[in-house]
């Protein structure tokens, strides 16, 4: 199951066992409830029952843990359905003669406490079942539910791929094709050169939407950062000849996607030399756990929304790149900032957590 299939499943998951744990749990709840009431009740009663069998002369015992006595005091506003609970006893006044007095009865609550907690574990119990068995359902149902889904996005899934599979032909033969035209003598025509420029851009988005595409199935392994720096800037420094492009020596491994990482460092190196000043420079350097990529270019306004899709100061840019960029370092657990100051130049943060 791919990463977007569970957390879809997981929703599912969730509302469907969430209602229905909540109203078995407040089932159980209000049942305990009702069941304690009348628990008390039942106390109540044999209380009087004891009571009642003192004065017709029936035989009776204390076995029950009930006691009483026979007091003469004053109860203003006595009510015969009086009832004391404390934590140790019951307790009540019953009227003992027509002349005065009272009895006072007490139960001890250790009888009634072993019964509730009785009521209590068949409760729980039921309710372990039936949260085990509509857990059981509601996985199946998520299951079911998640299908359709997961056919739509196979379907498109497989539309994307075979899309920017066939768009790698055309682009490859646009770039050739300007090369051929460059060197027959129209090396300075503006329109090729706009044209050059296009087949470019469309040629980095095919390379960024094929990693995407992959972004479910990333395999990650312990990788030496520097190297896949180097391959990227081999690469680049053929492109943007004017730039000079400075790469410090060091030792940086971290768990990643090799693949997946160059296009980062790609899209990050290819902005840096692109909005970069005439004559202008590119640093590479890695201190700890962090790869810094600094540049002596135009700067950003607002660098806290560059990793916002369709987000862009300049009239060339496409804003997915960056947004790109943001979810394979947040697939990778890579923290990415930018630190900017226009006219000055610009400052990628890349923070490896493994």
């Amino acid at each position: 199951m791919l990463k977007h299939d569970k957390k879809a499943f997981w929703k599912f998951f969730s509302i469907y066992f969430g209602s229905v744990a909540f109203l078995i749990l407040a089932s159980g709840y209000f049942y305990f409830g009702e069941q304690r009431k009348i628990l008390i009740e039942k106390e109540h009663f044999s209380m009087i029952e004891h009571i009642r069998k003192i004065k017709m002369n029936m035989p009776h015992s204390d076995i029950d843990g009930i006691t009483h006595t026979i007091v003469y005091k004053n109860i203003d506003n006595f009510h015969i359905d009086n009832f004391i609970i404390t934590d140790e006893y019951f307790e009540a006044y019953m009227p003992y003669n027509w002349e005065g007095g009272y009895f006072f009865v007490r139960k001890n609550k250790e009888q009634f406490y072993e019964q509730e907690a009785t009521i209590k574990s068949k409760i729980i119990l039921v309710q372990v079942g039936l949260l085990t068995l509509f857990a059981l359902i509601s996985y199946f149902l998520s299951l079911r539910a998640l299908r359709p889904m997961q056919e739509a996005i196979i379907k498109l899934d497989n539309f994307s791929k075979d899309l920017i599979h066939d768009l790698n032909t055309p682009i490859t033969s646009i770039l050739l094709n300007t090369k051929i035209l460059e060197r027959s003598g129209f090396k300075e025509n503006k329109a090729l050169s706009r044209i050059k420029r296009s087949a470019e851009d469309i040629g980095e988005l095919h390379n960024n939407l094929n990693i995407l595409l992959q972004e479910d199935t990333l395999v990650v392994k312990k990788e030496d950062i520097c190297e896949i720096v180097r391959e990227v800037v081999e690469i680049q420094e053929k492109i943007y000849t004017e730039i000079d492009i400075q790469v410090e020596p060091s030792s940086l491994k971290a768990i990643v996607n090799r693949d997946a990482l160059k296009q980062i460092v790609a899209n990050i190196l290819s902005n840096a030399c692109k909005y970069n000043k005439e004559k202008g420079y590119v640093k590479i350097y890695a201190r700890e756990k962090t790869l810094y990529i600094e540049d002596s270019g135009i700067g950003i306004k607002n660098p806290t929304q560059i990793f916002t899709r369709s987000y862009t100061e300049h009239e060339h840019g496409h804003g997915i790149g960056l947004d790109i960029v943001k979810r394979l370092c947040d697939l990778m657990e890579i923290k990415i900032v930018a630190d900017s100051v226009v006219k000055e130049g610009t400052t990628i943060s890349l923070v490896f957590k493994h």
